[in-house]
């Protein structure tokens, strides 16, 4: 030590040191955004949380303080890709500097975002969106073709929904991944297979709630185009309450969830029944007041004065009335009879639609997962079936 030159200027301390490098970044580097993955999340027993945000080549100690984790109301988990804002801090006790956050974005939210609003301009002025191209929607469909996931809950609830309010309708299901990187392709693939279909009146396209990224092939110009093109009416429900789709946008009627497309698709069979009655009611009462008021005018007619030295014309009014009322009453029984017959047939149609009714005459029906084995062809031989009585049911593993 003897060899070595003492040293010329002030030397600092530590703390000197420290609070120079502290003073420098904690100026220099407020309201910053920085975008990472998160790693090593942790939750003080005070609530507050500590992580790092890291890429390929760096990593950055975060602190999430208790109120505005509360304000913020995010979940931090490691792997998620986000979008830090805050302030960088030096914590002088460990000689480590560290970013305060008080904003935290899922990466890639605002991209998306900025991607569905320049393409919502684009087909918008195109006139994909304009009213004048809606088709109507049939108003008692008999085949309708539904274009989702087989092995979601969104076809379940469009089935529940039409064996409920319209069970006279066929409908035709139609595999589409509804996300994921090929599902706008089978979305898109499935719109002009289906529209193709002879006998098919009416499209639903879509799925249950999700994430905007869930929700993003509903978002691809390649199924927007698809719908435009489709000469057969589309409803979307891309289930969703407050958030409008492309294909919303696109589509000629929109639902925001597919158990309401089921509800915007087709009457309610019950409401056309009561229908037919008071119109049946109706016609009853007019034809009523008709007669009544021949028969007051044949009164009025024989008892006026003018008209008593003319009693073959009278004689002759009263058989036109005659005739009339027999007319009028044939005509009555005709349409009450017509409405009978026409009520008698949608009751049969009704049974002969109702799935219940083979099973009540001793048959029973399989099902493996969600779909129902009308034939060989459906059959899997390495899937568990499920065996269904009028009276019970029964699941057989292979």
């Amino acid at each position: 030590m003897a060899d070595q030159i003492p040293f010329s200027f002030d030397v600092a301390t530590v703390t000197d040191i420290t609070n120079q490098i502290k003073q420098i970044l904690e100026s220099n580097f407020r309201d910053v955004l920085v975008e990472g993955e998160i790693s090593n999340v942790s939750q003080s027993r005070n609530g507050h949380y500590y992580f790092t945000v890291k890429d390929d080549h760096a990593q950055l100690p975060c602190v999430v303080w208790r109120s505005t984790a509360q304000r913020m109301d995010v979940e931090l988990s490691d792997g998620q890709q986000v979008i830090l804002g805050g302030d960088i801090q030096v914590y002088a006790p460990h000689g480590r500097y560290q970013m305060i956050v008080r904003l935290v974005q899922q990466a890639g939210m605002g991209r998306l975002q900025q991607k569905f609003e320049e393409l919502k301009n684009k087909l918008q002025k195109e006139g994909l969106f304009d009213d004048a191209h809606k088709k109507p929607l049939p108003p008692f469909p008999s085949n309708i073709g539904v274009i989702t996931s087989s092995t979601g809950a969104a076809f379940h609830d469009i089935r529940s929904t039409f064996e409920q309010r319209w069970p006279l309708a066929t409908l035709y299901l139609h595999h589409a991944s509804v996300q994921g990187l090929n599902a706008a392709g089978e979305l898109a693939d499935a719109i002009q297979t289906l529209s193709e279909h002879p006998d098919i009146e009416l499209l639903i396209i879509g799925r249950g709630g999700g994430s905007l990224e869930d929700l993003w092939p509903f978002n691809e110009e390649k199924v927007a185009r698809a719908i435009y093109n489709c000469p057969i009416p589309i409803i979307s429900a891309v289930g969703h309450e407050v958030d409008f789709s492309i294909s919303d946008f696109v589509a000629d009627a929109r639902a925001a969830t597919p158990t309401q497309a089921a509800m915007i698709a087709a009457p309610d069979i019950n409401d056309l029944r009561m229908q037919i009655d008071d119109y049946a009611h109706g016609i009853e009462v007019h034809l009523k007041q008709k007669i009544d008021r021949y028969k007051e005018y044949v009164h009025r007619l024989g008892h006026s004065h003018a008209l008593l030295k003319v009693q073959d014309r009278i004689v002759h009014m009263k058989r036109t009335v005659d005739t009339h009322q027999r007319t009028l009453h044939h005509l009555q029984q005709k349409i009450r009879l017509n409405k009978r017959a026409k009520l008698q047939e949608i009751l049969h149609r009704l049974d002969r639609k109702n799935p219940n009714e083979p099973m009540e005459r001793g048959f029973s029906r399989v099902w493996q997962g969600e779909t129902w084995i009308r034939s060989r062809e459906q059959f899997d031989d390495g899937s568990p079936l499920k065996v269904e009585w009028q009276d019970g049911e029964k699941t057989i593993t292979p």
